[in-house]
């Protein structure tokens, strides 16, 4: 069995698409899922599979959202061990005033787009792209461009963005 964990897209942001974790907990379960947890309120749920393809896992557990919530929900899937690598190979370290993010995409964006997004590159945001993640470093709210939905605009892709430190914080609860 593989460790995964999901982080689903727009769910429980600003009174919109609220879903109970325990009826989230329930949807992923339903598909056949195991030891089944979330993770705060913000859409993040670990699970464990024997399924090795997580574009099938993906579209299977998106399908199952859609039919039991009756809207689409993106998700972004990644084996707990992906995600060690992914804080691991963070380069961004904030400072005090400062806040490190990962964008999850589902695919890696192309280089033109992504030279667009470094283009963006500035005083307020700085931007790094490996692989299929977008690491961000917010180094002054005042002067930042940065919101998930600037990520999905410049890039042409679906993206959910969590703080690295939360990150962090599954990849110690769960590894």
């Amino acid at each position: 069995m593989t460790k995964y964990i999901a982080f689903l897209r727009a769910i429980n942001v600003s009174g919109h698409n609220i879903i109970r974790m325990a009826d989230l907990k329930r949807m992923f379960e339903s598909v056949g899922l195991e030891n089944v947890q979330t993770f705060i309120q913000s859409g993040n749920v670990v699970f464990e599979s024997s399924e090795k393809d997580t574009a099938s896992l993906e579209k299977r557990i998106e399908s199952q959202l859609e039919k039991a919530s009756g809207y689409k929900i993106r998700l972004f899937v990644r084996t707990m061990r992906e995600l060690q690598s992914i804080v691991s190979k963070s380069p961004f370290e904030p400072k005090t005033d400062e806040m490190a993010y990962v964008a999850f995409l589902n695919q890696k964006p192309d280089k033109e787009q992504g030279q667009v997004l470094m283009s963006f590159k500035s005083e307020g945001d700085d931007f790094a792209v490996k692989g299929r993640e977008v690491y961000i470093l917010r180094r002054n709210r005042e002067k930042s461009v940065f919101s998930n939905n600037f990520i999905e605009k410049i890039l042409k892709l679906p993206a959910t963005t969590r703080n690295l430190t939360t990150i962090r914080k599954i990849t110690e609860k769960y590894t």
